[in-house]
């Protein structure tokens, strides 16, 4: 690992007071931290309206055109959005050599549980509508994304979908009970998460609801029948309990699952990949797993 590299992306965070921010002023801190695409990028892209949701699918150059990567983003489903995690859907998209849809799915408070998990619905259905074989199509997602990227393929199995060929989990957040371990013996280590942080995220999304609903919380959800899953997630992150939980739990129910625990890395480490040789080395392994994936 590249000490100097960690060290400054955790004094840049350090250095950014988000605790006092209001919610407005989180979101547009978020636009601005997040890396562009590069300017010599040859992604081809497509607007589009998904069920009112600003959505984009993207095309690398050289990528095979039959197969998709739904890519829902993070940010505690308060947060985030088609241009903070653009970067990040495209390059995993290129390094499994496949085309992108990203969807701008409704955020809470303003439109609480279950918006989301309608609207990546909404996406998968989008793309087996226009042509793509569920076994060519990776769901994933990061953080918030990740337990939704789960809770989608519960939500399409309940309503007689076909399944996706794989999943692509990045520090998934899975239990919105904050009620982990991991959540307090990680905090120092962690500089992206905190409890309060995502207690905050839990009372707007859910606004009272059961946080053990399984398309809130698919931890607690019926696993059985997925397709296989990657699950990356570092040491030094709040969330470690969840992936390695959910891991356990998708293994238990028959679910053909790889869990990666990277040492020294903190939350969604691939979302800094510009300046961190570990980000791009973890979205080039797995976009090597999710080439093979789909291949079988």
């Amino acid at each position: 690992m590249s000490i100097q590299e960690m060290t400054a992306i955790r004094a840049a965070l350090a250095a950014t007071d988000r605790a006092s921010l209001s919610l407005e002023d989180t979101r547009a801190l978020y636009e601005t931290i997040a890396p562009p695409v590069d300017p010599d990028d040859r992604t081809g892209v497509e607007l589009l309206d998904i069920a009112g949701c600003p959505a984009e699918f993207a095309t690398p150059e050289g990528a095979a055109g039959d197969a998709a990567l739904l890519y829902l983003h993070g940010g505690g489903y308060c947060l985030g959005s088609l241009n903070t995690h653009r970067r990040l859907a495209w390059s995993i998209a290129r390094a499994a050599g496949i085309t992108s849809l990203a969807i701008d799915y409704r955020l809470a408070p303003e439109a609480p549980f279950p918006a989301a998990v309608d609207d990546a619905l909404a996406a998968y259905r989008h793309l087996l509508d226009k042509g793509f074989a569920p076994s060519r199509i990776v769901v994933a997602g990061d953080s918030a994304g990740g337990g939704l990227s789960l809770a989608l393929m519960l939500a399409a199995r309940d309503a007689g979908l076909p399944m996706p060929g794989a999943a692509f989990l990045i520090s998934p957040w899975v239990d919105l009970s904050n009620s982990l371990p991991t959540i307090a013996t990680k905090a120092e280590e962690d500089p992206m998460i905190s409890k309060a942080r995502l207690d905050g995220f839990t009372g707007a999304y859910m606004g009272g609801d059961d946080t053990r609903h399984p398309l809130a919380s698919p931890l607690h959800g019926d696993l059985a029948g997925l397709p296989p899953v990657l699950i990356h997630v570092g040491a030094a992150e709040c969330l470690l309990d969840d992936a390695v939980l959910v891991a356990g739990r998708l293994g238990a129910a028959g679910v053909d699952t790889r869990l990666e625990i990277w040492p020294d890395m903190i939350h969604v480490w691939h979302f800094f990949a510009p300046m961190l040789s570990e980000g791009r080395e973890a979205i080039a392994r797995a976009g090597g797993w999710i080439g093979e994936r789909l291949h079988q």
